[in-house]
Order: C-alpha cells, then structure tokens, then sequence
C-alpha cells in the first residue's frame, strides 16, 4: 500500500476534518489516524542538535509533540505542575502555557509520566487529557473553552492512550485494572455523548484508530485487553470484535485499506507459556479454607506461589482478595499469545476467524508498527528490526541497529522514502526504507527520549526530555 499525499488527506478528510485540519498537518499521536507517515520531502538522514533550525527549552513529559498551522502543542509537568504549552511553528516560540488543574497525584510506571498522552486539534482548537484531571479543551490563542474531570484510574501503570477526533466527537479510553470505560464527548461543549463500560478489560495504553466502511457510519477501533472492538463513533454501540490479543496492549493498530495490524507483547505470554487454570469454582473447592467465596494471598501461596508475590497483578479491584472476575481475568492471561495480528477490516459480531495470519517473535513491547509502502516495521528494545509482508507475516529481514543496543518507546515514522526511529537514550536511527532496510545514520541527540518526532512540511520536530528540536528549512509556509 503506497500512502501518497492524497491518500493522507482521505484518512484526515473522511472523519470531518479536512474543514480545519489539513493533510500536511500532524494533529494527533503519530499523524493522521495515526499512521506516522508524512508525505514531506527533502528529508536528510542525519542530524546534528548544533544545527537544529531553533531549540526550544521544555519541561519534561512523554507526550509527542503535534503540529496544526502555525501551532504547536504538547503536554508538560514540572514537579506538581501540568502544562499544555503552544509553541510558534516557524521560530519555536513559547506563544501560552496553561496550569491544567491537579488534584491527585496518580500512581505511575517508572517509564511513565503525568505527561503522556499526546493532545489533538480539530485546527482551531486543542484537547489534551491527563491521568491526574480528565479532558480539557483551549482554542489556539489559549483560551479555555471546557473542561471534563475524570478518573481517579485504578491503573497502576497509569494512562497513556491519546484522544482522537473524529467530525464532532472527541474520543477518550480508559482502561484499567478496574472501572476501565471508553468515553465520547462533544468536541464543543465537552458533553458526554456516551460512555461505555468495558468491565472485560485490564490496563491497556493503546490510543484509538479510525475506520470508515464503504457502506456504513464512522467505526473506532480499540485494541485492548484481550480483543479488538469496532464501536460506532456517534453511538457507541459495538459493531463488530475479534479475540485473541495479549493481555496488554500499548501499542497503536496501523491499518490499510482491507487489514488492521495489531500488536501487543506482554510478560510470560509468549509461545510455548501458556497454561490451563482451573475455573474460580473448581479452585474455591480445592482451596477456599474458610469456605468466604474468594481467595486470599495465603489460600493460593501453595498452589500458586507466584501470584502472592506480585499481588497487585491478581487483585485487580484492591479488595484484598481474588473474586470470581480477577480469577477469570487470570485465566484469560494465562492463555493468551503475544503477536502481531492481521485482522480483516469488517464485518459484525464476532470476526476472530478473519484473523489472517499472526507472528510471535521479536515484538515492541510499547513501540507501535509502521506500515510503509508496503512493508510493515517493528522495532524492540536492544534495536532488533523487523520488516514482515503485510499480505503474509513472512519476516523480510530482521537485524540489530548499530549503536542502539537500549529500550525503545518511541513509535516509528516514515518520510521521503526514509524511516526513522528513536531510541530511549536518544539516538535517531534513519533507515532506507524497503523490505531489506539499510542503516543510512545514527544521530545522537545526549538526552532522554520517549516522544515520537513528527514530521511537517519539510521539517521534522524531536522531542527529548529537555527540549524540541525543528530540523528543516528556513523558509516554509509558516515563516
């Protein structure tokens, strides 16, 4: 599948925002639908932060920066403080920063931070969530328009899924060891449209993509715990489901035009360390001492010694004990297979059996795939590449990036017939794109990087924990 430039205007223009927004923009995590591709040219493989077009100092965050006229915007902390900052496109200039409110401090992964999901923008308005408040909404000048507190998440890890807009509806998941929902709001009056409880589910971080059939409204497709749904975007109503996925999903899906390709890896889920669990009924028979209906740490330590030591694992709603759905919810981890998936695009009910094909090894454990021209990229911890034909799952080459033996979180992107993809410890790796890729240069930028770059007009923006970065001409439409 070759995404030309107008192809990258479908994917923005058929959800109602090609008004505002335009092609060449970046408006939400990893570009249209986020798909990390850009349609930019003149692109060059290596870079020097000495002569970055402009640098712009930034408190830390997570968050990838996006890029919408002559805006922007990114999400920051600074001790207890939360940003949604707006930056001039063409000189780098702060333009606002804006205090979001804070009233709990969520609990967090070591890699994660307050900062993590990236805003969108409908092209005159920005929206950014936060663990710790919920949605808010500024016009691009900074004013204020709504806000949307949610939460507290019982999610351990913490949030890190980005909204999306799709026409008029802003789209929010939050799952959760607990609790976990899928909200869609008005993207002008910050009115809940509908909400839907996904009790089924557990922590996942997997920011939603758009898919619109040839016959039929809007869908939004989620990957999560254990499955993949399609949800009507103006009604929430589930159209369609395939099962099977890891227990959880960080990644984003990409898609083409008939598959979605879905990843996930998770700890002791990969082939060959599967095991059959008993049901909640059988195990209360066999170990429930005091005959309460639910199991405590010292009723399952002898049978199962390894779930007492990672309790916060298994009690999923922090009651003390193992019901009935955190038993089941074990089952279902313990049996599941990490991958990446081809799912045919479709259908209504449940759609398992279109999964076309899956492959098990060498998976991201948070950076999302990159499907280029045809060809679909994966890049693991240790800088351990993979490109797979999308038609089959047949590996083309798979091969170490010199230099960047470390982990990864950022997501891979494409331009220019170029892919690009950046370590944690901020090395840029720019590879010929192509089924057997070539290492064309490795850019150290000396800092710390779990952002994915975006790539606009001609310019390609990289956010380290200290700063953003513009390499590209003087001149572009926005000087």
């Amino acid at each position: 599948m070759r995404l030309r430039a107008t192809t990258l205007a479908t994917l923005v223009c058929a959800f109602g925002l090609c008004a505002l927004v335009h092609a060449a923009d970046w408006p939400q995590f990893r570009g249209p639908n986020s798909a990390g591709i850009s349609t930019s040219t003149n692109i060059p493989a290596s870079f020097d932060p000495a002569a970055a077009r402009w640098k712009t100092a930034l408190p830390a965050g997570h968050s990838s920066p996006i890029i919408v006229g002559q805006h922007i915007f990114l999400t920051a902390f600074d001790g207890p403080k939360l940003y949604l900052i707006a930056l001039d496109r063409a000189t780098g200039r702060e333009l606002w920063r804006r205090d979001i409110p804070r009233p709990r401090t969520q609990e967090l992964h070591k890699t994660n931070s307050p900062a993590s999901p990236t805003p969108t923008s409908d092209g005159q308005n920005v929206y950014a969530f936060f663990v710790d408040y919920g949605l808010i909404s500024f016009t691009h000048d900074g004013r204020e328009r709504w806000r949307l507190p949610l939460g507290p998440f019982n999610n351990p890890f913490g949030q890190a899924a980005s909204p999306v807009l799709s026409g008029s509806t802003l789209l929010q998941p939050c799952d959760a060891e607990s609790g976990s929902f899928f909200l869609a709001v008005n993207k002008d009056t910050g009115k809940v449209k509908w909400r839907v409880e996904r009790p089924e589910y557990t922590r996942g971080f997997s920011t939603p993509i758009l898919y619109k059939p040839a016959n039929g409204p809007a869908q939004v497709l989620l990957a999560g715990s254990y499955q993949l749904t399609a949800y009507q975007v103006e009604t929430g109503e589930v159209v369609w489901y395939s099962r099977g996925l890891t227990w959880q999903l960080k990644p984003t899906p990409v898609m083409d035009a008939d598959n979605i390709y879905v990843l996930g890896w998770a700890g002791e889920a990969d082939p060959g360390q599967q095991e059959v669990i008993p049901t909640f009924r059988e195990t209360l028979d066999k170990l429930d001492a005091n005959k309460d209906g639910k199991l405590s740490k010292e009723e399952v330590a002898a049978t199962y010694p390894k779930i007492p030591k990672e309790w916060v694992s298994y009690d999923l709603d922090v009651d003390g004990y193992l019901g009935e759905r955190d038993w089941k919810l074990y089952q279902s981890k313990r049996s599941v297979v990490n991958g990446i998936r081809a799912i045919k695009l479709g259908g209504s009910g449940d759609m398992t059996h279109n999964i076309k094909w899956t492959y098990s090894k060498s998976l991201p454990n948070v950076p999302s795939p990159l499907l280029y021209n045809g060809v679909l990229y994966m890049v693991k911890d240790s800088g351990i590449l993979t490109t797979l034909d999308p038609k089959t799952g047949e590996v083309h080459k798979q091969g170490r990036l010199p230099g960047l033996q470390e982990p990864f979180y950022s997501s891979p992107i494409a331009a220019d017939g170029k892919v690009f993809v950046m370590s944690e410890g901020c090395k840029l790796a720019a590879l010929k794109a192509g089924p057997e890729w070539e290492v064309l240069a490795v850019s150290d930028f000396d800092d710390i990087c779990h952002a994915t770059p975006a790539i606009v007009d001609n310019t390609v923006y990289l956010r380290t924990r200290s700063a953003l970065y513009a390499f590209g001409p003087e001149k572009t439409a926005f000087n």
